[in-house]
């Protein structure tokens, strides 16, 4: 199903990317080449919760491109409930 989301829709900056993998799961898109470390990790959890108050019982992921992914990072990203993709 996979298809691009207006991010608007959930009151996020333009430039984030998010693709509706099916039906009430969501994927944050990161297409870059360096490391995504904590920083990174905190921001994208501050984007998912955003979603979560506009879809409180929605599924998110994270999907990485191209980048490699900090162990810290991925430990907490799955603490949160937000899966790897």
């Amino acid at each position: 199903m996979k298809k691009t989301v207006d991010p608007g829709t959930f009151n996020l900056p333009p430039k984030t990317v998010i693709e509706e993998v099916s039906r009430n799961h969501f994927a944050i898109v990161i297409s870059r080449k360096s490391r995504i470390i904590m920083a990174d990790g905190k921001k994208l959890l501050e984007k998912a919760e955003t979603i979560r108050k506009v879809r409180p019982h929605a599924r998110l992921s994270v999907k990485i491109v191209s980048a490699p992914l900090c162990s810290k990072t991925k430990t907490f990203l799955e603490d949160h409930n937000i899966g790897i993709l």
